[in-house]
């Protein structure tokens, strides 16, 4: 079983208008990307070579935007507080998208 390349807990998972959990899960393990509400039960997965995950200019700095299964989720990490945001788990998240083979949305 291989190491997990990012782990976060805390997270806002929204589709668009509506929030599914406030306090959820996002992982990237053993090639896949997992959504998962704050209860562990699974929102969405894929394999994260089929995700896509960016921050536009209106998500801000602790928020992305991945495409999983043709569904965007808006995903709102949790702050750090003394950290800047390159160094923030929305930043994290993203270099572990694109360097397990994920792409760019």
């Amino acid at each position: 079983m291989s190491e997990t390349e990012f782990s976060e807990t805390g997270v806002r998972i929204d589709r668009w208008a509506r929030s599914l959990t406030r306090a959820g899960q996002v992982t990237v393990k053993d090639g896949r990307v997992v959504l998962l509400t704050s209860y562990g039960r699974e929102i969405d997965s894929a394999p994260v070579g089929t995700v896509s995950a960016g921050r536009p200019w209106f998500a801000g700095g602790g928020a992305t935007v991945a495409r999983v299964n043709g569904t965007r989720y808006r995903l709102t990490m949790p702050h750090r507080p003394g950290k800047p945001d390159d160094a923030g788990p929305a930043h994290r998240f993203l270099e572990a998208v694109r360097g397990a083979g994920g792409g760019r949305g």
